[in-house]
Parts: C-alpha cells; structure tokens; sequence
C-alpha cells in the first residue's frame, strides 16, 4: 500500500493498530486518510454508512470498520462473504 501522506510504499502485515505509524513520515496508519471505505463525496466522507462520524480524518482514530488501503485481502468480509454466496448461488452443479 502507499501511504496517503508521503506516497512512499509502506509494507505491512497483520491488523494495522491506532499506535502504527509510516516508517517513512510517522503520520498515523489508522487514521481515514488510510481507509478503502474514506471517499470525500460520501456522507462523512466514508463508504461504510453505519461507521460513526470522524472529524479529523488524517490522525488516528478508535473506528472498528478500518480496513488498510490497498493492503493484500483488505476485501471486506461483508464484501468476501456475498460475492462467495453469489458464486455458490450461480455455479454449475
């Protein structure tokens, strides 16, 4: 994943905590600026609608629906668990 601060190619693994910063600018990793579900056009900037309102977007937060952007299986489990029940649905027995 890149970071959404500096744009320098941050490598991590496992479930990214408040405390984790970029190694290379040290702006926080858990903040919304780093979130697949942050979109400034959504309604409080952020695709998961039952996440509670975040004001400051760029510092690190307590969210429960913080998924890495661009990490490796950042696909959601809502996300993973209805396309696998549609291609169960669809397949050719």
């Amino acid at each position: 994943m890149r970071c959404a601060f500096c744009e320098n190619e941050v490598d991590f693994k496992g479930k990214v905590s408040r405390n984790d910063t970029c190694p290379h600018c040290h702006r926080d990793l858990h903040c919304c600026l780093q979130c697949k579900f942050y979109d400034p056009g959504s309604y409080n900037e952020c695709k998961e609608v039952i996440a509670e309102r975040v004001v400051d977007k760029d510092r690190a937060n307590f969210c429960d629906y913080f998924v890495l952007k661009g990490a490796k299986g950042s696909e959601g489990g809502r996300e993973a668990s209805a396309k696998q029940a549609l291609e169960d649905l669809f397949k050719k027995k």
